[in-house]
């Protein structure tokens, strides 16, 4: 899949696509490409990454995202540049999408996403950072929660960045607004894994060998259980997911999958270059 229709500037030149999507054996690597703007949340980079994320959700030959940067900034956060950050409905018109929409299109998406943070994060970026399923990042880089420092709060990424962190933890780096290693961050649970520089290729493809082995009916059924089960009573909790489980049984996917480990075979959704 490769969707990169060249963009014009003011003079009719062509500039360089906010966003570049690659598509290898299932695995779709959409990249931030504005690293001279630190890849903040400006209108055209959130339009670009959610539209990526639709045409892949749409593509059933996809079955990981990877989400990731050029330059040394993953997200810097909200464009301060812009007359108005896009974050709230109707802040970048009708026709654009919202930072809220970015985090929803993650947070929604049947496909797992991989988050490769090669690079700083700040701001709406450590969000972005968190709504991802999985984020591994590079030890040299730094991230924090440094919009008290601006005069705002860390507000609309703290939907995605709680539910990850103690209070303790989320006291400390919002009030400070201090920026953190990786190895913290791993530590208070905004990431997976803190890698050196030249490991996060590796460990990204190990998670991404992982996720293709489980079927695409499961694997957005796990993350619909990820999001739903922790806000559910327990009856309630119950119910739904002994409902879920039974459909997911009576699937043709799992009907395949069962077929193929009781013949000690290889799933059929497996990709035959991981066979």
């Amino acid at each position: 899949m490769s969707d990169r229709t060249p963009l014009l500037d003011s003079s009719g030149e062509r500039r360089t696509d906010p966003v570049l999507i690659d598509h290898h054996s299932g695995v779709v690597t959409i990249t931030m490409n504005m690293p001279e703007r630190k890849n903040s949340l400006s209108a055209e980079l959130i339009n670009g990454v959610c539209d990526a994320i639709d045409a892949t959700n749409a593509d059933p030959s996809s079955r990981v995202i990877v989400l990731t940067n050029t330059g040394n900034t993953f997200c810097a956060g909200a464009d301060l540049k812009a007359s108005k950050p896009g974050i709230a409905p109707g802040a970048h018109g009708a026709k654009n999408r919202t930072f809220v929409d970015l985090l929803t299109t993650i947070q929604q998406s049947p496909i797992p996403v991989v988050g490769r943070i090669n690079g700083h994060a700040t701001g709406g970026g450590v969000g972005l950072t968190a709504v991802c399923d999985i984020s591994v990042m590079r030890n040299d880089a730094k991230i924090g929660f440094t919009e008290v420092r601006l005069g705002v709060a860390p507000a609309v990424i703290s939907v995605v960045c709680l539910p990850k962190m103690r209070q303790a933890d989320a006291s400390e780096l919002f009030l400070s607004g201090e920026r953190f290693t990786p190895g913290r961050a791993q530590a208070v649970g905004l990431i997976n894994r803190a890698v050196e520089p030249d490991e996060i290729d590796k460990v990204i493809e190990e998670f991404v060998d992982k996720i293709v082995r489980g079927a695409p009916l499961a694997l957005a059924a796990s993350k619909e259980l990820i999001a739903t089960v922790p806000d559910m009573e327990l009856a309630d909790a119950f119910a739904w997911t002994a409902e879920r489980s039974q459909a997911l049984f009576e699937s043709d996917d799992a009907k395949a999958g069962i077929a193929a480990f009781r013949d000690r075979q290889p799933a059929p959704w497996v990709p035959e270059d991981r066979r």
